[in-house]
């Protein structure tokens, strides 16, 4: 069993030779090929000339920060050039191209200059790595917590952490420093204000209030109903997902995948194990592949379900939201038949699936699948000429493409803006190369777009599992390796090497070849991402989330300042926040 570290044998010529080509371009650092990314290795002083040149370059036009995070090698078994390192992931979402530049930090208090004035997105990224790390980013215009309260004391993702202190916060954050700070980059003058009788309103959507969709707290200022500025909070629901991770086996954190966007759920499931398989080099069955496929896109639609349910409700329509909502409910028979459990599946495991199709699940499938076509028919029926939702959401809370690009937008979002971009076309796997389906986008980035993008990807998605379910195989669920996958019952009652096998795999994990990579799944949301450290034991040595949601919360002000307030709480809708994903 030998770890990836070389491209893909699938890559195309034109990858290989972005490697070359970016060795040419940065002749002082070191590029290497990782799995599908070019990593870049670059000294402090080098990397803003990096960054911007991957950037603005034509040539490379990487205009798609997708992560920003920091790795600690404190207990890491080889020596590095030193403690710290940060890494950015960027994306040429156009040719398909990953790069990962990362840098030592010698100091972290001193730590990097930041990223901010080339992406938006790097704003929130940078805010995430300093909170967990403790690593400053000069020049970085709100470097403060995001994850952990403003009270916390520590970085909780360094290796000397001590995680069983408990932290509690006894004081709320005003936020008055970044809502004023807000006020005057946008221009408003709170004294001509007073002096014509007009004062500005602060007002606090959340974090305990329906309308946030979670525990979320949006604080904006206000002059009547529109909203001059807006800042975020969020947190509430951060329960550490990446530190409880360095201390479970590849497969007992499964189940911790499962309560990121728990909405869809599986997805996670199939995200994170695709992730794992792809370091160790495991082609799982083409009959796993399958189940992937089928259940992904079924999860899929319950997401989208929900998402447009709820918005819909936020627009005061309660009778779309029985018309989606219904078959969402009606769903978690099949699901709960198949996997044990209606939200949270852990279905997936690393080299396959839990197990197998039932007998009959086909005649099941069909039958949910006209039912929810006949309720998204329904409530399109009630949207599609309906003029109140026609003026609460075309040309509101518009977000232009480049603006989007710049912030880290991906999935539905993103589609919303006419930007064609979906991993299961741009880089597919699992054979989704082989589907005949189309990928929804929209004109302005605006809420209206938001909804029909979000519409037709369940009718593509119900398309794509009517075409799986066709062809799908026969065959195994599970590769055939007893180092990754348990063996079945009757080899761990009967023989000494299946009970070997089994006990090993429960009590150590999966051993994953030492190493550091990237993987990706395009899931409701949007680009669902893996950054995987492994130190050869059967516990990541870092496991960092990159959740799509995140990155588009850090873009909400850009879309509702100048707008109504009611069309704060229905934007947030259409950017489908999930408060697990969000915070982890």
């Amino acid at each position: 069993m030998i770890a990836k570290k070389t491209l893909k044998g699938f890559l195309t010529d034109m990858n290989t030779t972005a490697l070359e080509l970016l060795q040419a371009a940065f002749p002082d650092a070191v590029c290497t090929a990782n799995l599908e990314a070019v990593v870049i290795s670059v000294q402090p002083e080098q990397l803003t000339s990096t960054l911007t040149r991957l950037k603005k370059d034509p040539a490379f036009d990487f205009g798609l920060l997708l992560d920003v995070t920091a790795v600690d090698y404190l207990h890491y078994p080889v020596a590095q050039e030193a403690r710290f390192f940060v890494v950015y992931t960027l994306r040429n979402w156009e040719k398909n191209l990953l790069v990962q530049v990362r840098t030592p930090v010698a100091d972290p208090a001193i730590g990097v200059p930041t990223a901010t004035h080339l992406w938006d997105a790097a704003n929130w990224g940078e805010r995430e790595t300093f909170d967990q790390y403790g690593i400053n980013f000069q020049g970085h215009p709100d470097l403060r917590r995001i994850l952990n309260h403003w009270q916390f004391q520590g970085y909780p993702l360094r290796k000397d952490y001590v995680i069983d202190q408990g932290q509690i916060c006894y004081e709320t954050d005003s936020l008055e420093t970044e809502i004023k700070a807000r006020l005057e980059k946008n221009g408003v003058d709170q004294t001509t204000m007073s002096d014509i009788n007009t004062q500005v309103m602060y007002l606090n959507l959340g974090p305990s209030h329906p309308a946030t969709h979670g525990a979320i707290r949006i604080l904006t200022a206000l002059d009547g109903e529109t909203i001059l500025a807006n800042v975020n909070e969020i947190g509430y629901l951060h329960r550490g997902f990446e530190k409880t991770a360095e201390n479970r086996t590849y497969n007992q954190v499964i189940p911790l995948t499962d309560r990121l966007n728990y909405c869809s759920a599986l997805m996670n499931n199939i995200a994170y194990a695709k992730a794992v398989e792809s370091w160790l080099g495991v082609e799982i069955t083409d009959r796993a592949k399958f189940m992937r496929i089928i259940m992904g896109e079924f999860f899929r639609i319950q997401d989208h379900l929900v998402c447009l349910a709820a918005q819909l409700v936020d627009m005061g329509g309660l009778t779309n939201y029985w018309y989606l909502y219904n078959q969402k409910e009606a769903s978690y028979d099949l699901i709960s038949r198949l996997t044990g459990a209606r939200l949270t599946s852990s279905f997936a495991r690393i080299g396959g699936m839990y197990r197998d199709f039932y007998e009959g699940w086909e005649s099941d499938m069909e039958l949910q699948l006209q039912g929810i076509e006949q309720g998204v028919n329904d409530s399109l029926k009630l949207v599609l000429k309906n003029k109140i939702v026609h003026d609460r959401t075309q040309g509101v809370a518009v977000m232009p493409a480049d603006l989007a690009l710049s912030y880290g937008f991906t999935g539905p979002c993103l589609r919303a803006t006419g930007i064609p971009f979906d991993l299961r076309k741009d880089n597919p796997y699992y054979y989704y190369d082989t589907f005949d389906f189309n990928i929804p986008v929209g004109s302005k980035g605006d809420i209206y777009d938001r909804i029909m993008c979000r519409y037709q990807e369940i009718f593509e998605s119900i398309s794509i599992i009517r075409q799986a379910m066709k062809i799908v195989p026969k065959g195994p669920i599970f590769i055939d390796d007893r180092t990754i996958a348990l063996p079945p019952k009757h080899e761990v009652y009967n023989n000494i090497e299946g009970l070997a096998s089994h006990f090993k795999l429960i009590f150590e994990g999966v051993q994953v070849p030492a190493g550091e990579w990237y993987d990706s799944y395009e899931a409701a949301n949007g680009e669902l991402g893996f950054h995987f450290v492994s130190d050869g034991s059967g516990q990541p040595y870092k496991c960092k989330v990159r959740p799509p949601c995140f990155y588009m919360m850090g873009g909400y002000h850009e879309m509702v300042e100048g707008e109504m307030i009611a069309d704060a709480v229905i934007n947030l809708g259409s950017l489908n926040i999930i408060g697990g994903e969000l915070d982890r």
